[in-house]
């Protein structure tokens, strides 16, 4: 899912924290990356590793302006892991690869600072 940005649009909606926790974020480390020529966006195919818990999940992005195959083998990421898989083509996405958009709307991942176990959950 590509969303287009709008960095003066105004604070979503309050929500509890319980509605913040229903949302499962969490990090994990690319462990394979390859072009996806079949989506309709530029986007790569990667697998990340969340862990024993999770495991590794599967996950198409439109990341392909400031990254490379090789450049994301071993980056740890963070995605929401407890969306329904969509199906984009051929290919089933089955976590939320998160980012911010840059000032022509490319995105930029979302990452820790510091290396982190992977399968940690954002708090």
């Amino acid at each position: 899912m590509h969303l287009t940005p709008d960095p003066a649009a105004p604070a979503a909606d309050t929500i509890t924290f319980d509605q913040f926790l229903a949302v499962d974020i969490r990090v994990g480390t690319i462990v394979a990356a390859e072009p996806f020529p079949e989506a309709r966006k530029p986007a790569f195919k990667l697998t990340i590793d969340f862990g024993p818990t999770i495991g590794r999940k599967r996950s198409s992005a439109q990341i392909t302006r400031h990254y490379t195959v090789d450049a994301l083998i071993g980056r740890q990421v963070a995605a929401v892991v407890n969306f329904p898989p969509r199906q984009i083509g051929k290919f089933m996405s089955e976590v939320l690869t998160l980012g911010f958009p840059d000032l022509d709307g490319e995105v930029v991942l979302v990452a820790p600072g510091h290396a982190v176990p992977d399968g940690g959950r954002l708090f």
